[in-house]
């Protein structure tokens, strides 16, 4: 009797070991199975054939199909990035040629005897040209960098270099509108795409130009333990301090600011290229006493 009992025990127990390997051996095919899937996907390889009908899995079968959705979604995302793409290069195309023919014929017509009247009239309409201009490029740089089709590629790079395009830019402009235009150099390296930041850049030193009337703009560089600091600051009209986070919104553009040329995306554009370096802008301004727009650049 006691054999017999000791036999049965022997079995069941040989009988839960063959189970424990089992069930151990069927979630490590299963696990086996998910790890390959999430492998594919990660790749862009990821397709339903590759995997068998006879799955018992819950896990695997609704994995597959999350996968099969994010898949067609990252498909139909890349169709759509590609048409945006088509678009925005045909609105570009579609448009400089009647601009450019506006502002042609608008310098043939100053070749004429006008009056005092049709002179004021001509302005005017080479002034809403040259803004017509800037809004389109504008905002063909905006749906590029927003749609990913341009991306923004920091690397090292010397900020000394950066800085001294920037006053090759925007020095004239400054002159012309007899402000001092003052620019200090350090050496120091930081991680930033050269092209965009240069972009970025402008747009400030250009919109301080614009709200300043008489006295300076002066361009610095510090380093920091973690930033290279720039530093523009103008001796402009300034902004409340409630004001300034209207002033980085789309169109953002204040009702001091209404009379000065413009359309109010040039500092949405900076801060997002900035921030897509990795680094961020601060103002300190007040009304009357000018304003500094600090760009801080990841060392």
């Amino acid at each position: 009797m006691n054999e017999l009992l000791l036999t049965v025990a022997c079995l069941i127990a040989i009988g839960a070991l063959a189970f424990s390997f089992y069930k151990s051996y069927k979630s490590k095919k299963v696990l086996d199975n998910v790890e390959r899937m999430l492998n594919d996907a990660i790749k862009g390889e990821f397709h339903e054939g590759q995997f068998s009908e006879d799955r018992v899995s819950k896990i695997e079968s609704k994995l597959s199909d999350y996968l099969q959705s994010s898949a067609l979604s990252a498909e139909n995302v890349r169709k759509d990035r590609d048409t945006i793409k088509t678009l925005i290069a045909d609105i570009s195309h579609q448009t400089k040629t009647p601009i450019t023919n506006l502002l042609l014929h608008s310098e043939l017509l100053r070749e004429t005897e006008l009056s005092q009247e049709q002179s004021e009239s001509l302005d005017a309409i080479e002034n809403e040209a040259e803004k017509l201009r800037f809004l389109v490029d504008a905002l063909v740089k905006l749906s590029r960098l927003e749609n990913g089709i341009l991306m923004v590629e920091p690397k090292d790079d010397d900020v000394a270099r950066l800085i001294k395009e920037v006053d090759t830019a925007m020095r004239k402009k400054a002159e012309a509108k007899g402000l001092d235009f003052s620019v200090g150099e350090e050496n120091v390296t930081a991680y930033f795409d050269y092209k965009w930041t240069l972009e970025a850049l402008c747009n400030i030193v250009d919109n301080a130009i614009k709200y300043t009337e008489k006295g300076s703009i002066s361009i610095s560089v510090k380093a920091t333990e973690m930033f290279a600091c720039i530093s523009i600051k103008d001796t402009g009209i300034g902004i409340a301090e409630e004001d300034i986070p209207k002033i980085f919104a789309r169109f953002g553009r204040l009702q001091s600011s209404r009379e000065k040329e413009g359309v109010g995306i040039g500092l949405y554009l900076a801060r997002e290229i900035i921030a897509k370096d990795g680094g961020y802008i601060k103002v300190n301004s007040k009304p009357g006493k000018g304003s500094e727009f600090l760009v801080y650049l990841k060392k």
